[in-house]
């Protein structure tokens, strides 16, 4: 399955892929705004998606471990590399300013939901540190809502709950 996102409303349309032909034109109409639109599948020469960025970018930097989120509700999996400092989540609505959005469709996700900032310790080892962005709905840690003040290090395997989505820290390996 493939999802494409309408460029008017960004809500996502999820079609069979494995049914049509490389070089294929296909047309949608967006069943939230009605905006017609096509794309050809195949892969292009001119812009890269955020997710090839993301890897691109990665090639070039120290490795800060990565987030993994699950919808609960809609099984899609994305996986957002760590970077050094403020790593700042929330739902991705066309315009937002955070560098790590998630796609969802998710309303109790907020635009800018937790931080998690990944600094260094005194004998230069990685940490993760957890804190609510505020957010209107709360962030979970072990099934503990945070307050605005608290600070939570988090562990490899550590899991995290905003609205019905899960995020989960797999820790850089330093060796």
């Amino acid at each position: 399955m493939r999802r494409v996102r309408c460029p008017k409303c960004d809500n996502y349309i999820t079609f069979d892929e494995t049914i049509y032909t490389e070089d294929q034109q296909l047309v949608f109409r967006c069943p939230n705004c009605n905006r017609q639109f096509g794309i050809r599948l195949g892969t292009s020469k001119i812009l890269h998606t955020r997710k090839e960025e993301i890897l691109d970018e990665d090639k070039h930097c120290e490795k800060f471990g990565s987030i993994v989120v699950v919808e609960n509700v809609f099984h899609y999996k994305q996986v957002l590399p760590l970077r050094m400092g403020d790593n700042v989540f929330g739902r991705y609505v066309k315009g937002t300013s955070i560098n790590q959005p998630i796609e969802t469709t998710d309303p109790s996700i907020d635009t800018k939901h937790c931080i998690i900032r990944v600094q260094r310790n005194k004998k230069n080892e990685l940490q993760y540190i957890l804190r609510d962005a505020p957010s209107n709905t709360g962030t979970f840690f072990m099934n503990e809502i945070l307050k605005d003040q608290d600070r939570i290090r988090l562990e490899n395997g550590s899991i995290i709950t905003i609205g019905a989505t899960t995020l989960i820290l797999h820790a850089a390996s330093e060796e």
